[in-house]
């Protein structure tokens, strides 16, 4: 069920500006209404096209062809104004500061077709489909090491890595995150947050064996140049 919720928080997209990205976040409040009222409160200066509640009904809060207010600072793939370029989505979940938890599979379910829709009207590829964390990785941990991307990834929705037994890119990784989109100013926090996405059993920060094959692997998705 779509239920309207309309949030003042919000301002054109720049003429000419397309939409090729979603970005997924949690809310990370206690309940669903205090995150409700935070996203339409004026005085926050925040907000997100869509919520998606545990129960499976969506919030539709901003129009999509406006810019919300819910990438903060934020980069991908040379961007740095991610909300004009971006869909942002809202998941009903405490967040680590409130008892993180799974996410359910009614909420997920609906945020499968949501997503789907999303991705086919405006062309969105699979790369462009992040989390928070992808684009502040020095800010933010959501939707965190709980949330199935490869689960969102088998149903057509974003990119998860083939096993690739390869060495995986053992200098300049700097390079090779940044082709992926990532911003590599503090290695450490991008390390986690690729592990957060792509290896949520192990989010140390550090480049071992297993998150080097996980780059050589999405790499091999995208392209060396990262172009495609």
């Amino acid at each position: 069920m779509n239920i309207d919720y309309p949030s003042p928080n919000f301002d054109e997209r720049p003429a000419g500006t397309d939409i090729d990205m979603l970005v997924l976040h949690y809310t990370g409040l206690k309940t669903l209404q205090e995150a409700l009222d935070r996203l339409i409160d004026p005085a926050s200066k925040v907000s997100a096209h869509y919520v998606v509640a545990e129960n499976g009904e969506i919030f539709c809060l901003v129009p999509e062809d406006k810019r919300a207010w819910h990438a903060g600072v934020s980069y991908w793939r040379g961007l740095t104004d991610v909300n004009a370029h971006s869909i942002g989505i809202e998941l009903e979940n405490p967040g680590h500061e409130f008892g993180y938890h799974d996410f359910p599979s009614l909420q997920m379910n609906a945020l499968i077709d949501l997503s789907r829709d999303l991705l086919s009207r405006y062309e969105i590829t699979g790369r462009n489909v992040v989390g928070h964390s992808d684009i502040a990785p020095r800010r933010k941990k959501d939707p965190g090491e709980l949330f199935d991307w490869k689960f969102m990834a088998n149903k057509g929705v974003g990119l998860w890595p083939a096993e690739n037994t390869g060495k995986g890119p053992w200098d300049d990784l700097e390079i090779w995150l940044s082709v992926l989109g990532y911003e590599t100013n503090n290695i450490t926090a991008t390390l986690r947050a690729f592990q957060r996405h792509y290896l949520p059993s192990s989010i140390s920060g550090q480049a071992d064996k297993i998150t080097r094959r996980s780059i050589n692997a999405l790499i091999d998705l995208v392209g060396e140049t990262g172009s495609n």
